[in-house]
């Protein structure tokens, strides 16, 4: 069931928002006018990636400067090997609904 996080004009692009939801913190931000979601947990350390910035179409750890794909999850600089979650997003009404259960 997707969960509402935010309002869809809150997604500036390029910008990063954290938000709390029932299975850890989830990352939202608009790439190419598209929102994407996505785990905002370093699988290297286990730390946090808010802090971080984005690069095209990745989000680099503020840490150790891993790298994710955040429309894949992929891991695409070490010390990371493991990927992110991502989570499906959908519009409705103007909120920003992300399947968490996806």
């Amino acid at each position: 069931m997707a969960e509402p996080l935010a309002q869809e004009d809150q997604i500036k692009e390029g910008e990063m928002h954290s938000y709390n939801t029932r299975i850890g913190r989830v990352a939202l931000t608009r790439l190419n006018g598209k929102i994407c979601a996505f785990e905002n947990t370093c699988t290297h350390d286990g730390g946090s990636l808010e802090g971080g910035h984005l690069e095209g179409k990745e989000v680099v750890c503020p840490r150790h400067g891993a790298r994710f794909d955040i429309e894949t999850g992929a891991a695409t600089r070490m010390p990371a090997t493991e990927s992110i979650e991502v989570y499906p997003v959908s519009i409705e009404g103007g909120e920003v609904l992300v399947d968490l259960d996806a």
